[in-house]
């Protein structure tokens, strides 16, 4: 009898546990997430892509939306469509709400602007690594990079739309920064979009997922999509961090694959898809310096199968992270990794491999894109570095060229006293400026790991004893030249 009243005792706590359990709040709880999109008009907006960062659903005729969610969903978001101006708060793009359910329900309605221009045609800017860490640093990106790019945007604005990307690494560790970050968007009189970089992470927490908190809470969604004319742009989140301390690599989650592969459905085969994430998928950094393996925190682990889900589309990244210049083709994918805004960490001028600090821009006009780099300063012709004889100690007898947006279908030649003499000889080696910058007597004290890095995009030629003058003709992929002569000492 002691023994049956035992075991009745023991099933009343345990139907009274499971009960406590079943009253706690659990944080993959459903929450409905519900609302509308219009145009300023109240105009209802169908077929506008909506998601919680793990499914998407598309409006319906009457504009109207309804998502099962999770609490582990922080906002909600559109995918702004064509022809529409981005929202925007002091130009930081604005395309999402933070949910904050009421008895499990969340309503989030959209409203959008029909755009004056028509964005068939439309222009965009891509900033890499502006990486501030202090006041000092926040003001040289207010006095450089922002002025030049605003004078950019408004005589571009002129004939199409611009928005601009800042492919991560918006400040460097210092989450006390960020306001100046934001005031710098704000004076470029551009819309952007933010992507994470290494920098914008948390660290010593446990999981990936909480080292975006900061960047969440300040810039939103860290992977979403939108719409420019016929280009679909995507921004994923590939800085995965793995362990206490300051350790990420290259990876693209399984959710996000997810949602990828949902967001693609709606783009049809052929169209120009914009990938913007801040590591890259792939640099040749093994091949120049001969080393063993790829370093997992400069590439994209995983990369291969997210050409897969691109195959379909003419697809380019947008990356930067490397801090130098450099153009990858993979098959139909062409990647563009940015040098960086701040240079070499706003101590010189120069990326590591002798790019001068600048940004992307890229003009898209209905299926086709063109691109330039743009040096902070400079005009659009500024696309190389010439060197005379002398500047390479290693070649003493070389005049040398540096042309930072370099690619397979570019071409180099030269001239000696005005006779053709071909192709330079492209060689991997360091950029003469930055060798004398960051190892002469002369290098700054500050951060003093900084060192001038291998680039393949360096050509030569061995002028006749003699020659009196060299010039160097640079034709990019798109037709245009670049001419540079110099007297041969």
């Amino acid at each position: 009898m002691r023994y049956l009243r035992s075991i009745y005792l023991m099933v009343l706590l345990l139907t009274g546990a499971v009960g406590v359990f079943a009253q706690a709040k659990s944080p993959s709880v459903h929450v409905l997430l519900k609302g509308k999109v219009t145009d300023s008009n109240g105009k209802p907006l169908p077929q506008v892509a909506v998601t919680d960062g793990a499914n998407i659903v598309w409006t319906s005729q009457a504009g109207e939306y309804r998502l099962e969610s999770t609490r582990e969903a922080m906002f909600v978001y559109i995918t702004i469509p064509a022809g529409y101006e981005i929202p925007a708060a002091d130009n930081m793009a604005l395309f999402y709400k933070e949910i904050k359910p009421v008895n499990g329900v969340f309503t989030a309605h959209f409203v959008l602007r029909k755009m004056k221009q028509d964005d068939l045609k439309h222009y965009a800017l891509v900033w890499a690594d502006p990486q501030i860490n202090n006041q000092e640093e926040a003001n040289q990106l207010l006095t450089t990079a922002v002025p030049d790019t605003r004078a950019l945007a408004m005589q571009l604005s002129k004939d199409a739309p611009v928005h601009g990307i800042a492919a991560g690494d918006l400040s460097w560790d210092a989450p006390p920064i960020i306001p100046e970050y934001r005031k710098a968007i704000k004076e470029t009189g551009v819309p952007f979009f933010q992507v994470l970089g290494n920098h914008d992470m948390d660290i010593n927490v446990r999981t990936d997922e909480q080292s975006d908190s900061t960047f969440r809470k300040s810039m939103g969604p860290t992977w979403y999509s939108f719409n420019r004319g016929k280009a679909h742009y995507i921004v994923l989140d590939n800085v995965f961090y793995y362990s206490d301390g300051y350790n990420y690599m290259g990876y693209i989650t399984e959710k996000q694959f997810k949602w990828l592969e949902q967001d693609l459905r709606s783009v049809k085969s052929g169209a120009l898809v914009f990938v913007s994430m801040h590591i890259s998928a792939y640099t040749n950094e093994k091949a120049r310096t001969k080393a063993a393996t790829d370093h997992p925190g400069d590439v994209t682990v995983n990369r291969k199968f997210l050409y897969k889900l691109l195959k379909p589309f003419q697809a380019h990244f947008l990356t930067g992270h490397t801090h130098y210049n450099e153009n990858i083709i993979h098959d139909n994918i062409y990647e563009h990794i940015h040098a960086a805004v701040c240079g070499t960490w706003w101590i010189s001028p120069l990326c590591g491999d002798g790019t001068p600090r600048g940004y992307g821009v890229y003009t898209i006009n209905g299926d086709s894109v063109s691109w330039y780099y743009k040096t902070v300063g400079e005009g659009k012709d500024y696309q190389m570095k010439v060197y005379n004889k002398g500047a390479y100690k290693n070649k003493p007898n070389d005049i040398a060229v540096n042309v930072w947006n370099q690619d397979n279908a570019w071409k180099v030649e030269w001239y000696e006293d005005g006779v053709y003499k071909g192709a330079m000889r492209q060689e991997t080696d360091y950029d003469a400026s930055v060798v004398a910058f960051l190892t002469g007597p002369n290098r700054p004290a500050k951060y003093p790991w900084a060192r001038p890095l291998l680039t393949d995009h360096l050509f030569f030629a061995t002028p006749s004893p003699q020659a009196t003058t060299a010039r160097i003709e640079v034709t990019d992929r798109f037709g245009n030249k670049y001419k540079e002569e110099i007297e041969l000492k």
